[in-house]
């Protein structure tokens, strides 16, 4: 097992990417905080549409170890309170994984500036927040990990204003967080995920699933577990040399870029 015992939060983690991850993670043996606002998955029309069991019975089925943590990463005192509880219970953290986001479609004239802080809110301060406040305990970690889940569309645009410039701005922070706890032994990397099938991709019409099918030269479009395998490999000893980088998982739609 790559990861046993170690002390893991996973923030969106009751669906999706987060609760691919939780599981991959569960499979190596760690200790998992699911920090999500709420604990039931969320379904989809086009994916996990039939989805009922939480992440937390799904990881006890593989007899790991999981506690779940009411979080809204966008606010301070959830993000406290998520760390206090984790240390309270497990003794400490050794892996990060800042996953929790959010899309409000729409392009510049679509979108409020409300909206635009919404995203923001989540998908940066958010990252920056949650990261900030477990840095004084994962520098105590002999296995300390940050992973950060930005985009593709880091890289380009297309999926809206907040959202994009959100996963933009990850990707560079994630190189800023790298040099500054390189020093403790923590590496700090990003994955940037193409199309997964999550409810989250519920926005979309099928002729924009079919589009992107289409874009990826594995002829398949992604599925949680995907990211979750990369990310367990990050998590582990094998990358102890990998920092400041951003892995795109994306089936090779942006090898043409």
């Amino acid at each position: 097992m790559q990861l046993k015992n170690r002390i893991s939060i996973i923030t969106g983690a009751s669906s999706g990417i987060g609760r691919g991850i939780a599981l991959e993670f569960a499979q190596e043996g760690a200790k998992i905080v699911i920090a999500d606002r709420q604990e039931k998955p969320l379904k989809g029309k086009y994916h996990e549409k039939d989805v009922t069991t939480t992440t937390i019975q799904e990881i006890q089925n593989l007899g790991a170890e999981a506690i779940y943590i009411q979080t809204d990463i966008s606010n301070e005192s959830d993000v406290k309170n998520l760390m206090n509880k984790t240390v309270q219970h497990f003794g400490g953290i050794d892996i990060l994984v800042n996953n929790a986001g959010i899309h409000i479609p729409g392009e510049s004239q679509d979108i409020s500036i409300q909206e635009w802080d919404k995203v923001v809110g989540v998908n940066l301060r958010g990252v920056f927040m949650t990261t900030k406040l477990a840095i004084p305990h994962i520098v105590n970690s002999e296995h300390g990990r940050i992973i950060q889940i930005a985009s593709v569309h880091a890289f380009g645009g297309g999926a809206g204003p907040a959202y994009a410039s959100a996963k933009a701005a990850v990707v560079n922070m994630t190189k800023d967080t790298a040099l500054e706890v390189g020093k403790h032994g923590v590496t700090v990397n990003a994955i940037c995920p193409g199309y997964i099938e999550t409810a989250i991709q519920d926005y979309l019409s099928p002729e924009d699933i079919q589009s992107s099918l289409e874009k990826t030269p594995m002829g398949r479009l992604g599925i949680p577990k995907d990211i979750g395998r990369a990310a367990v490999f990050l998590a582990s000893d094998d990358s102890e040399w990998i920092t400041g980088t951003s892995l795109l998982v994306d089936g090779g739609a942006c090898a043409k870029t």
